[in-house]
């Protein structure tokens, strides 16, 4: 899908013709639109395959005639069988009177009340950054709200069901803080080269303030994604525990009720008793239940006595 905005008193406005957009925006693009891409905006068509890739590293290059820079953005939150936070790719090519944004599955919404203000598409890209960074510390607060949620559900379970959505928390972690690191590269590298861009005094500091930002969420990321990691320790430790609790109670109960088992089946021994018909019952029983005990003790015996010579083999 494609949209054009042209500056308007500060403000991005929509436009249909697209010789008069300053911004132009595709939005996971056909291949028609591919092809316009390539044949009149005179793109490069490995640039466009790696906007659209998700797994493209985040990078900056300075052309003949514009800046090309591939940026990692948070993917909209995914609900399958567990909660998942990806990473993806957009691209972004400046031109002098132009910025061109090709998105892979999700844009920003460029009439928001966060893209008011700008007076040239530099303004506007440096908007489109700050938007990514504050996109993940969004996803890492509600990644910290939803482990402390499922950190009070693993207390009482006894099932891999919480400990297994917070391995795919920490599993998504770690590709925030590859993606935010390498905008890291990306946002030193425009610092490094704001002379060539021709940047304001303005626009230095906005890009030095967002370089600043982008170094507090990837600290913030990392001390979520090593949380992350110990509490699954330990929280598989409780599952564990409750476990063990549980079989000790079934094991307690299973002690209480075998005596009564072993009275009642003893009691119930209708063949028995009709064996030893001509037998005083309390010498039949006496002797059966001798018979029982030194069958017990033969079998826990022989049982010590094969493990023990396994044991001592290894």
């Amino acid at each position: 899908m494609k949209t054009g905005f042209a500056l308007a008193a500060g403000a991005l406005v929509p436009v249909t013709a697209a010789a008069r957009a300053q911004i132009l925006v595709y939005t996971a693009p056909d291949q028609d639109e591919k092809r316009e891409v390539v044949q009149s905006l005179s793109m490069d068509p490995h640039d466009l395959e790696s906007a659209l890739d998700a797994d493209e590293i985040a990078r900056v290059e300075f052309l003949a005639d514009c800046v090309s820079i591939i940026w990692k953005q948070p993917k909209n939150v995914s609900i399958e069988e567990q909660l998942r936070f990806d990473v993806g790719s957009i691209g972004l090519f400046l031109h002098q009177d132009r910025l061109i944004v090709i998105a892979g599955e999700n844009s920003p919404s460029f009439t928001a009340r966060e893209f008011q203000r700008c007076a040239s598409p530099v303004d506007v890209l440096l908007k489109l950054l700050e938007h990514t960074v504050r996109h993940y510390l969004g996803h890492l607060k509600v990644i910290k709200q939803i482990t402390a949620e499922l950190g009070a559900k693993i207390t009482g379970s006894m099932e891999n069901q919480y400990l297994l959505q917070m391995l795919v928390l920490g599993e998504s972690l770690i590709y925030y803080i590859n993606a935010i690191e390498a905008n890291s590269g990306v946002l030193a590298k425009l610092q490094k080269h704001a002379q060539r861009l021709q940047l304001t005094p303005q626009q230095i500091d906005k890009l030095h303030d967002l370089g600043v930002d982008n170094q507090q969420c990837a600290r913030q990321a990392c001390i979520y994604s090593d949380v992350v990691s110990g509490l699954m320790d330990a929280r598989g430790t409780i599952i564990n525990n409750n476990v063990n609790t549980l079989l000790k109670k079934l094991t307690l109960i299973n002690v209480i009720f075998l005596p009564l088992n072993l009275i009642a089946s003893i009691g119930g021994m209708s063949e028995f008793s009709m064996m030893t018909q001509g037998i005083d019952w309390r010498i039949s029983y006496s002797l059966f239940g001798i018979s029982m005990v030194a069958l017990g003790w033969g079998s826990w015996h022989a049982l010590v006595r094969v493990l023990e010579k396994r044991h001592r083999r290894k």
